[in-house]
């Protein structure tokens, strides 16, 4: 199983359409609204990395309203 932080930028005024949005979304586990550099953090899950390089290329970032994405992979060391 492969997680990731998923650290979203949404357009003024939009931050809470689109958390809504993306717990809809299989694969995500936590959607939170946060404050600073960031308005949406999410944690997602796959399968494989490629499964989850779809979930953000193919559901996440095509949801309007967000404007950017950062996903950082958990490594477990």
């Amino acid at each position: 199983m492969v997680q990731a932080y998923i650290l979203i930028h949404t357009e003024i005024g939009k931050t809470q359409d689109v958390a809504a949005t993306i717990s809809g979304i299989s694969g995500v586990v936590r959607v939170d609204v946060v404050t600073g550099p960031y308005d949406v953090i999410v944690v997602a899950e796959a399968d494989t990395l490629d499964a989850l390089g779809k979930l953000v290329l193919s559901e996440i970032q095509r949801i309007p309203s967000i404007t950017r994405t950062t996903t950082c992979t958990v490594v477990n060391l």
